[in-house]
C-alpha cells in the first residue's frame, strides 16, 4: 500500500474520495451519506483520515467497521453497528444543527437550491420524483452536501422547478436566526467538485476531476459558475492513494456498485 496518488483511479473512485473529503473535520456532527458513492466515501473517511467520525448508515444505526456497501451478511453488518439511534434522537440532532447529510439532487441551481420533488413544477409536473422528503428540514437545520452523478444542463439549471431544499438566496430572504445552521458545503458531480465559498454565495468551481476540461463543465452547466479571480488553472480533484484504492476495491465495494451511479 502507498500514500501516493494513484493515476489509475477510475472516475467513480475519484468521486468516492471527493465525497469522503466533504466529511473532513466533521468530528462534532452526525455524518449521513445517502447513495452508493456517498456511502463508500463516508466509510472511506471513517477508515482513513476520520476514525473519530460518527457515521449513520441508512436509517437509525451508528456504524463502524469496513464492511462492503450493500452487504447481505447480517452477522457482518450487526458487528459493525456501534449503537442505534431512534428517530426521536435523530430529530433532536437535526434540529440542533449537528448533522451533515450528503444526498442527491435531481436539479440544483447557482445558489444551491435543490429539487428532488418533480420536473416541470409542483402544480403540473411532467415527472414525479421522490417528493420533498426531508430536504426542507435538512437545509434549514444543518449542513448539507449533494451528489449529482450526471452533470448536465438538465441537472445544473438556472432555476429549479421545485425548491426541495433552499439555497443561499432564499435563506438570505428568511434572515437570521432562521439560517443559523444553514450550510451547503459541497456539490460533487461526475465532472468536479463545487462549493459556495464566494462573497455572494454563488456556486464556485472548487476542482475538476482528472481528464475533465473547463469547457466540458461550462457546456454542461445551465448557469455561469464562479471561479477564483487569481486562479489561472482550475485545481484537479485529489486522487485516491494506494491505500484508499485498496480499501475501495477490495473491502468497501468489491462488487463495484460505485460505477452503477455514473453515466456509461
Amino acid at each position: 500500500m502507498t500514500g501516493l496518488p494513484m493515476t489509475d483511479a477510475t472516475r467513480a473512485e475519484i468521486c468516492v474520495v471527493a465525497c469522503a473529503e466533504a466529511f473532513r473535520g466533521d468530528r462534532n456532527l452526525l455524518c449521513n451519506p445517502i447513495g452508493n458513492v456517498p456511502i463508500i466515501g463516508g466509510r472511506l473517511a471513517r477508515a482513513t483520515f476520520a476514525p473519530e467520525m460518527v457515521y449513520t448508515d441508512t436509517v437509525s444505526s451508528l456504524v463502524a467497521g469496513n464492511y462492503p456497501v450493500g452487504a447481505a451478511d447480517s452477522e457482518k453488518v450487526e458487528k459493525a453497528v456501534e449503537t442505534y439511534a431512534p428517530y426521536r434522537t435523530i430529530f433532536d440532532i437535526v434540529w440542533s444543527g449537528r448533522r451533515h447529510v450528503l444526498m442527491g439532487a435531481s436539479q440544483i441551481d447557482m445558489w444551491g437550491n435543490q429539487n428532488i420533488a418533480a420536473i416541470g413544477g409542483w402544480d403540473k409536473p411532467k415527472a414525479q420524483l421522490l417528493g420533498l422528503r426531508g430536504a426542507p428540514g435538512n437545509l434549514i437545520n444543518h449542513t448539507t452536501s449533494y451528489w449529482v452523478p450526471q452533470h448536465s444542463i438538465r441537472s445544473f439549471v438556472p432555476e429549479v422547478d421545485v425548491v426541495s431544499g433552499p439555497g443561499y438566496d432564499r435563506m438570505r430572504e428568511l434572515g437570521a436566526p432562521g439560517n443559523r445552521f444553514h450550510e451547503v458545503r459541497r456539490v460533487v458531480s461526475n465532472l468536479g467538485v463545487f462549493d459556495f465559498d464566494t462573497p455572494d454565495r454563488r456556486m464556485r468551481i472548487r476542482s475538476l476531476h482528472l481528464g475533465v476540461t473547463l469547457d466540458e463543465v461550462k457546456d454542461n452547466t445551465g448557469f455561469e459558475l464562479a471561479m477564483d479571480a487569481t486562479q489561472d488553472e482550475v485545481a484537479v480533484t485529489r486522487l485516491p492513494t494506494g491505500e484508499e484504492l485498496q480499501l475501495i476495491r477490495e473491502v468497501l465495494d468489491p462488487n463495484n456498485l460505485r460505477d452503477r451511479e455514473l453515466p456509461a
